[in-house]
């Protein structure tokens, strides 16, 4: 399998943005100390190799993407080639149901799903996102209305937060 790879300008920095021929796979921060090993790791997960070249899924949220951050995309609508468990899948379409502009609480997540005490466990999920962003898990916020843990960094969060209330 072949995952092709992409970095995108962004206003919250370079993005890495993976797709295969299904979708889009991966997109995280590029500055992250992390980021190059975690999409090493993914790969290696999905038996691919990682090719710097763009396709259709990539050009499309590229595009999404720029809208998005213009303020006049509230939804994606590139396809999505999400890898994960079944628990993990199940969060991350949670996640994709949060509407723009809203917040949820990590207990309200878990609530969502039907597991009101897995807090830990859905929160460790969020973490594991994937796709940053198109996915979004920067809508999830601590119950006190606190903003916490996204890989991403806090300022990045609260930037897309910015964003999306405006």
């Amino acid at each position: 399998m072949q995952i092709d790879l992409k970095k995108i300008d962004s206003p919250v920095g370079l993005l890495n943005v993976a797709a295969t021929a299904d979708g889009i796979c991966w997109l995280d921060f590029a500055d992250k100390p992390t980021a190059d090993k975690r999409l090493e790791s993914f790969a290696k997960t999905l038996k691919a190799t990682i090719i710097p070249n763009d396709n259709v899924h990539i050009n499309e949220l590229e595009t999404q993407l720029k809208e998005y951050f213009e303020g006049k995309r509230k939804e994606f609508t590139v396809k999505l080639s999400i890898n994960g468990t079944p628990f993990q899948k199940e969060v991350w379409a949670a996640l994709q149901e949060i509407p723009y502009g809203v917040t949820r609480s990590y207990k309200e997540q878990s609530t969502a799903i039907g597991m009101p005490k897995a807090v830990r466990a859905v929160a460790n999920a969020n973490g594991m996102n994937p796709i940053s962003i198109v996915v979004p898990c920067h809508r999830v916020i601590g119950s006190n209305g606190q903003l916490t843990g996204y890989g991403g960094g806090l300022w990045r969060k609260k930037f897309l937060l910015e964003l999306e209330a405006e």
